[in-house]
C-alpha cells in the first residue's frame, strides 16, 4: 500500500526537492529559467503535459501521464492546459500559498470531475478505467480497485472527493 503511494507522488517530490535552491530569492531566476527552457522542448514558451513527462523520464524521475496531467490542472492559472513560466515558477517555488482555500478546492475540484462518470460523484474503478484509457494507460477492473483502495480510507471501494484531495495532498 505504501509503495504504490510513494510510486504515485514521489516523482514530482524528487524534481520539486532538486530544484527546492530556487525557494530562496531571486538570485536563482535564470537557473529556474534555464530548467523551464530545457523543459519546453518546442520553444513556445509553455510546458504542456508530454513535455512534463518527457522531462521526468529523461531527468529518472518517472511521471505518469496521469500525474502530469494532474500537476497542470492544479498549477495552470490561466487555463490553457500548458504551464507558462510563472506558472511553472510557482509550482517549484511552492507559492501557491497566495492562492484562497476556496481556489484551491475549486482545482482540486476540477481535477477530480476529470475521473468520475456524470451520472457519479466518486471514482469508481470503472471511471477511473476510462480516464486512464483516455491517458493511454490500459488497466483491468482489478488493478483500478487495487489503485482506488490505496486510498479508499472507508473502505466503500471508490474515491470520495476527500479521499480524493487527501491522495493529491500527499
Amino acid at each position: 500500500m505504501k509503495t504504490t503511494h510513494r510510486r504515485l507522488s514521489s516523482s514530482l517530490t524528487k524534481l520539486c526537492e532538486r530544484l527546492s535552491s530556487f525557494k530562496n530569492g531571486d538570485d536563482n531566476i535564470r537557473e529556474l529559467q534555464a530548467v523551464f527552457a530545457y523543459m519546453d522542448a518546442n520553444r513556445d514558451g509553455r510546458i504542456s503535459v508530454e513535455e512534463l513527462t518527457k522531462s521526468f523520464n529523461t531527468l529518472g524521475e518517472q511521471l505518469s501521464d496521469e500525474e502530469a496531467k494532474v500537476v497542470v490542472k492544479l498549477s495552470d492559472i490561466d487555463g490553457d492546459g500548458m504551464l507558462d513560466f510563472e506558472e511553472f515558477a510557482q509550482l517549484i517555488k511552492g507559492s501557491g500559498d497566495e492562492f484562497t482555500e476556496e481556489e484551491k478546492k475549486r482545482k482540486m475540484l476540477e481535477a477530480f470531475r476529470m475521473y468520475i462518470d456524470e451520472s457519479e460523484d466518486c471514482i469508481t474503478p470503472r471511471s477511473l478505467k476510462t480516464m486512464l484509457m483516455k491517458l493511454g494507460e490500459l488497466r483491468t477492473n482489478d488493478d483500478c480497485r487495487v489503485m482506488i483502495k490505496v486510498f479508499d480510507l472507508n473502505d466503500d471501494g471508490v474515491l470520495s472527493f476527500d479521499e480524493f484531495a487527501h491522495m493529491m495532498m500527499r
